[in-house]
């Protein structure tokens, strides 16, 4: 048996109940279920690929969002200055200290434009999230990949290592992406006391709200004393805002004004400010939102444990999943299903992320993995 290919009978009973369950249990009519997904997609295809929140934003923000109509005929640079308080409020810093961003991936591009060049050189693990490195194509400042460690986490002593007095930039993704996995507070301490000052740290802590690891700390506790040191955050996350585009650094002043010199006019819109500013005004949000997606998730990887499936233990929205083989026809078998899924990643070629969606979409997931490779067949 071809265990890349599933059967149309198995595959459909997988998914009959679970489809209909999904648009509902999103609260999404079909014609903004259609919306939702990318361009050349089933409608109703489950959408396991992006590390997004399936729920979106809170019906608070969604009021606040709809309401922001009312001055959309305005430029929102009131509205800025307001959010770059209240987030400066939780980070317990001055506003000068927040730089805002059309997504954490715009502060990204951002910190490479403002700290590298033909001289210089980057530093990221590899495997990553991939934007600074693709942004750095422009640049031409020379990139040294650092494999992560046998637990595929940052091998932060190798990356300390590779630094010297021409780094520009070392990328840390704190929880990793695609891996789930994190640098504690004691690791990240001792790998900023090793590298220079004169080398910009960019901590992308995007996924930040989702760790329950006690051996995690924000970096935004080490700024004072690591003025080098840049913390990314997004609202795309645990907030459900990807598709508005909102994103921040938090830093020394000096750091905010060098990515400043590099930020377009007017990065952010009157609907995502009005909604974020509401986010933060709800307290509740992000614990619930919190245990609701690691609950799921936790459901997801007892199931890979039942089925005697080798993972990654995550302290994100996603799970990475050791497949035996390499994923490409896996991929393209689970979209031939109306689910899609991560892409391949070239370092872990058999390795397999998955989003956490709804306890309904994680259910389909399941059946259909089971369908496309039997667990005797992953073992």
């Amino acid at each position: 048996m071809d265990t890349t290919r599933m059967t149309r009978r198995g595959f459909g009973a997988a998914l009959g109940a679970a489809a209909g369950a999904v648009v509902l249990q999103r609260g999404l009519a079909p014609a903004a279920a259609e919306a939702s997904i990318a361009l050349g997609q089933p409608a109703d295809a489950i959408q396991l690929n992006s590390n997004e929140n399936p729920y979106g934003p809170s019906a608070a923000t969604r009021e606040a969002a709809a309401r922001s109509l009312d001055v959309a005929g305005r430029y929102p640079d009131a509205r800025e200055d307001e959010l770059r308080g209240a987030v400066a409020k939780v980070h317990g810093v001055a506003p000068e200290q927040i730089q805002l961003g059309c997504g954490s991936s715009d502060i990204l591009r951002m910190a490479v434009a403002a700290f590298l060049g033909p001289d210089r050189k980057v530093i990221a693990a590899e495997p990553t999230f991939e934007a600074v490195l693709a942004y750095n194509r422009v640049t031409g400042a020379r990139a040294v990949k650092v494999p992560l460690d046998n637990a595929f986490r940052h091998d932060l002593q190798r990356m300390a290592a590779a630094c010297d007095a021409a780094t520009g930039l070392v990328y840390i993704c704190n929880p990793n992406n695609p891996t789930g996995t994190i640098v504690t507070a004691e690791e990240l301490t001792a790998f900023l006391m090793r590298v220079p000052p004169s080398a910009t740290v960019l901590l992308d802590e995007a996924y930040h709200h989702f760790v329950e690891d006690p051996g995690y700390r924000s970096g935004q506790d080490l700024l004072a004393a690591h003025p080098n040191l840049i913390v990314v955050r997004t609202f795309s996350k645990i907030y459900g805002m990807a598709g508005m585009r909102l994103g921040y650094a938090v830093a020394a002043k000096e750091k905010v004004e060098a990515l400043g010199r590099f930020a377009s006019f007017s990065n952010t819109n009157a609907a995502v400010l009005a909604a974020a500013l509401a986010s933060l005004a709800e307290p509740e949000l992000v614990p619930r939102m919190k245990r609701r997606l690691n609950d799921t998730r936790k459901w997801l990887t007892g199931q890979l444990t039942a089925d005697g499936r080798r993972f990654i233990q995550s302290e994100a929205n996603f799970v990475m999943i050791d497949t035996g083989r390499d994923v490409a026809p896996l991929i393209a078998s689970f979209a031939a299903g109306k689910i899609l899924v991560g892409r391949r990643f070239p370092s872990m070629p058999t390795w397999l992320r998955v989003s956490v969606g709804t306890p309904a979409e994680m259910a389909a997931f399941v059946a259909a993995l089971r369908e496309v490779l039997p667990a005797r067949a992953a073992a």
